[in-house]
């Protein structure tokens, strides 16, 4: 059968919109495709029962709250926090207006349970995640057990950003045979995550020092450097490339006895924000804070220095 023009015509035209019907969802979801985010990250350990017996009176929730706020801070997380602190530092925090939803923006996981006099003034003891946009639901991993009473976690929360992007905090125990299983059972968690899509960023007390090769299997070959050699990983440490502060492993964050010497001297670095490094989209830094000496009753406000970077993610 022969088609005249006009039917030629209408076939080309009934084609051409099948074409368009197919190709316009993706050319939509191309459209919509998240731009690389920007994300100042903080990360403290702030001894919340070993200093302040989970005091929210001695000035340790002003200065955190506004050193979140005064550094615009996108995402925090507290290790060794009382909860009674955590609670302390939501008020506070919403009195400052930091959160965009102000009933929507911290969430707490206990690593030890309320009940226990000793503790926190028996309060629940544990991590903290607190966004500056609103978070989803909290996935909550219980680390491999050490044996102690101390349940350690890991706390991980997406972002209502309109990204694919997910914030953790950790806190892996001092036990060095369960301190590599619990690092192992982190590494596993995030590359779970990058699997299914997601960007993590996780910020901790790892109580390990990046030259140690129970973290070889986090940094990747790109950041050997002498100070920290022979990495197999794909995750790079926001404090890694800063060339006047120990190449390759960054400022101290710990204050004590290192439990092996740095390879700058020193004080230990064992508070760490990693990215996986295919996630990067741009230039990345950190660094390491004086530990403020303005809470009182004790020397000081922490035997951590708190580690605040900026990276850009894809």
């Amino acid at each position: 059968m022969r088609l005249t023009g006009v039917r030629r015509r209408g076939v080309r035209l009934a084609l051409a919109g099948a074409l368009a019907a197919v190709l316009l969802p993706v050319t939509s979801a191309q459209a919509e495709a998240p731009e690389p985010r920007t994300y100042t990250v903080w990360q403290w350990n702030v001894a919340g029962h070993t200093l302040h017996k989970g005091s929210t009176t001695d000035g340790l929730i002003p200065q955190a709250a506004s050193s979140i706020v005064d550094r615009g801070v996108d995402l925090a997380a507290f290790n060794e926090l009382c909860q009674g602190q955590y609670s302390a530092l939501v008020a506070e925090l919403r009195a400052k207006g930091w959160p965009q939803d102000p009933q929507n923006f911290a969430r707490f996981e206990p690593s030890r349970p309320a009940g226990n006099p000793s503790v926190c003034g028996g309060d629940a003891f544990g991590n903290a995640v607190f966004t500056k946009v609103a978070p989803g639901g909290a996935a909550r991993f219980a680390l491999p057990d050490d044996g102690t009473a101390e349940k350690r976690n890991m706390l991980c929360v997406p972002l209502s950003d309109g990204t694919p992007t997910r914030f953790c905090t950790t806190h892996i125990t001092t036990s060095q045979a369960f301190n590599v299983a619990q690092l192992e059972f982190v590494r596993e968690k995030l590359e779970d995550y990058h699997a299914k899509g997601e960007t993590v960023l996780i910020a901790g007390d790892f109580n390990a020092q990046p030259n140690y090769g129970r973290l070889n299997s986090f940094y990747a070959p790109s950041a050997d450097t002498p100070n920290n050699p022979n990495n197999t990983g794909r995750y790079r440490e926001l404090d890694d490339a800063d060339p006047d502060q120990c190449p390759g492993y960054g400022e101290w964050t710990a204050d004590g006895t290192p439990g092996v010497t740095p390879p700058c001297g020193g004080f230990a670095k064992i508070d760490l924000i990693f990215v996986r490094e295919s996630a990067l989209a741009g230039p990345y830094s950190a660094d390491s804070l004086g530990i403020s000496t303005a809470c009182t009753g004790v020397a000081a406000c922490s035997d951590h220095r708190i580690l605040v970077g900026k990276v850009t993610v894809a």
